[in-house]
Formats: C-alpha cells, structure tokens, sequence
C-alpha cells in the first residue's frame, strides 16, 4: 500500500480507566487533549518536538512512542515506512493515571491512517486492536478510539470495546499531584489472588456504574465503591487516597484515576438552584466543587484541579494540505 499523504494533524483525549471497580474493563474519555502533526520525510530522519507535558522527558527519536506505533500499524496495512517530523502539543499529564501512554499510542495509529493511501484499511476495531497490543490492555485505548465511556475486553489474543452510556449531568474533575507514578509500580503492589467475597462484592459493583454513568448518576457514590485494587494501592499513593476518602466523606464519588495518583471525581453539574443539570461546559459549578475545596483547606500542595467535560467523539485525524486541515478520516 502506498502513502496517500505528507501531513496529517492528530488529536486525542485524555481517559480515566477503571473509574473505581471497572478494573481493566472501563474507561471514560475527557476533554482534554494532546494535538500532533505527523509530517512524512522523503529522508529517513526522525524529529520529535514536543512541547507541554513530557517536554525534556520523552525520548526524540525512533522510541518515542507515537513514532513506533506509527511503525506498528504502517507495517501492519503493509505500507512503506518513512522518515518522520512529529510536533507533539501535549496537554495530558505523564504519568498521573490519565492515559497518556494510550494516547502516544493511538495517535500513532491513527496518524498511519491518515497517511496511508486507503484509510480504511485502518478502521477503529483495528486501531483497537494494535493500541491494546502495544498497551497490554484495552481499557485506556478504547475510550480513546471510542470517545465517551467504554467497557473493554479481550477474548485470547483479540481486544473488543463497546460503548456505555453517559449522562450529560456528568461533569469530571480530575484533581492532579504533582508527583508521578509509574503503571509499574501501581500494579506491583497488587496482590495474585483476592477474596471470593470481594470479587462478587466487585462484580455487582460495576454492573452498577455501567447503569449509573448513563441513567442514574444519582447512583453513582455506591456504584464507584471498590475492593479490587484501590486501597491495596494506598502505600504508594497514600495522599492520593487520603483524597479520596476525604471527598467520598463528603458525598462526592471520587476514585483513583487509572493507577494513579491523579483522583476523578464523577461530579454532576449544578444548575442555577444548585439542582443537577445537564448541558453547558466544563466550567459550570459541580457538586463536589464545595467538597474539593474543604478538602484542601486553601492549601493545594502543588494539585492542580481540572474541570472537565466528557470527550464524546474519540481521537480524530486530518490531512492537512498547505495550512489547512481537512475531514475528519474515520
């Protein structure tokens, strides 16, 4: 397959895995973003700018991990590699529980698409598939993919996603420390084998949130209950879940984001009388805005509190032709 393009403009959100007791299997994509453009050389150089969030820390060269899943999905259509020019504007926090890994990966699957001469050869069940391999799991990638909130999984060797429903009264915070934390590290403290008690405890409780992010928030404090992975992790990121159990005591429906430490609060817009409401941006007064300042008294600590909205549309792609970008290539 030959390459149809020189110049495709990627953009991709930020997700939140596990969402509490969603354990590898659920995901939530948010409005926040890394934006990229992917230049196609005629040499077989490599030049990776990044700017923002990893700027000085992220390889620049045939490791960066946009450019090998670059290389992954051009080799799997069967088409020539190249040398690559990557501008990377990143916004999405490195190693805070927030996908950016997944998003470096998918960025660069969904930039193969754009360049290749039949995008189509690249539809979303594939990009799945090659983000989740490179990944190890699917949780993070398929909101990616998707957009919205999605419940992931794998049959032997295949990934599979399928999209769950979210309310618009959803309104995510993600509250971000300063520290980083490497995935590594946050499953290592995991234990092999866990209660019976707390799988079926486990079990009931995600059942439960797939119904409570789309038709009952109100349900939600319950429905983000976990056993699984969260408190075993508390001694590498004992602040973490000190928040977050400071924010639950307050009625808000706070988990650990992905492995972590950055903590999601599932907060649902306030109208004008402090009722839920659905609509507007991600700048609308939420009810754990009360709950997030008690907790912190003033005193952040080096946190940064982001309101965001949900990312309904999933990563996108565009070839771009002079200083212009075109349709969206899905």
């Amino acid at each position: 397959m030959r390459l149809g393009a020189d110049h495709v403009r990627v953009r991709v959100p930020a997700t939140s895995a596990n969402l509490g007791p969603g354990f590898d299997a659920l995901g939530l994509a948010l409005a926040l973003h890394d934006d990229l453009d992917v230049h196609a050389l005629g040499t077989p150089d490599v030049v990776v700018e990044v700017t923002g969030e990893g700027a000085g820390q992220v390889p620049d060269d045939e490791q960066h991990l946009v450019v090998q899943a670059l290389r992954l999905a051009l080799d799997h259509v069967g088409a020539p590699q190249s040398g690559v020019r990557l501008v990377c504007r990143n916004r999405i926090p490195h190693g805070r529980g927030l996908g950016s890994s997944a998003a470096a990966v998918v960025a660069g699957v969904l930039a193969a698409r754009g360049l290749v001469g039949e995008p189509d050869a690249l539809p979303d069940d594939v990009v799945l598939q090659l983000a989740a391999q490179m990944e190890g799991h699917p949780d993070n990638a398929a909101p990616a993919v998707l957009g919205g909130a999605t419940v992931a999984w794998a049959e032997g060797a295949r990934f599979h996603a399928a999209p769950v429903a979210v309310s618009e009264e959803l309104a995510p915070v993600a509250i971000v420390p300063a520290q980083h934390l490497s995935t590594k590290a946050a499953r290592g403290v995991l234990p092999s084998h866990v209660p019976h008690g707390d799988a079926a405890f486990q079990a009931g409780r995600a059942a439960l949130l797939v119904e409570a992010l789309g038709r009952r928030p109100d349900l939600l404090m319950t429905a983000t209950q976990d056993r699984l992975h969260q408190e075993y992790r508390r001694r590498v990121m004992p602040d973490s879940l000190a928040l977050v159990d400071a924010l639950r005591a307050r009625g808000v429906a706070a988990v650990v984001s992905g492995a972590g430490p950055t903590v999601l609060a599932l907060a649902r817009r306030l109208g004008a009388a402090g009722a839920p409401a659905v609509g507007g941006d991600s700048a609308v007064r939420t009810d754990a805005d009360d709950a997030i300042a008690a907790a912190f008294g003033g005193a952040m600590g080096g946190w940064r509190v982001l309101p965001l909205a949900v990312d309904r549309e999933g990563a996108s792609v565009r070839r771009v032709v002079g200083d212009l970008a075109g349709d969206r290539l899905r």
